[in-house]
């Protein structure tokens, strides 16, 4: 049981980081002053490419390669917390599993199951 919740936790703990990071990203890239056009845009991309210099085009190279970083990122946390959920729902399916065997065991008399969760065979 104890390692279903650490693993719910750290895959919740997972994901709020993937998405505050994204949050961050996005507010800082919409609250910047001095932000550059999408490239893909007709008009700003040929206003910007008149315009820029090649620092300015160096910037935009390295941006867009920590953007694809990010994105491989955000993918392998998906993919592990995808893994991590799975992993959780087999853990409870065979919790489920086995606390059924105990009650049928329990019911047929063959175990006893005290207050304190602790199970004896009765003697015969």
């Amino acid at each position: 049981m104890r390692k279903q919740v650490v693993a719910f936790l750290s895959a919740f703990i997972i994901t709020a980081i993937v998405a505050l990071s994204m949050l961050v990203v996005g507010v800082n890239a919409a609250v910047n002053p001095n932000g550059v056009a999408a490239s893909s845009s007709p008009t700003a991309a040929s206003a910007s490419v008149s315009t820029s210099s090649d620092s300015t085009q160096a910037q935009i190279a390295q941006l867009q390669a920590q953007l694809a970083q990010y994105q491989a990122r955000d993918q392998q946390y998906q993919a592990a917390l995808a893994s991590d959920n799975q992993q959780l729902s087999q853990a409870a399916q065979e919790m489920q599993m086995v606390q059924q065997l105990l009650v049928y065991l329990q019911n047929r008399g063959l175990i006893r199951i005290n207050n304190q969760g602790q199970i004896t065979v009765p003697g015969d």
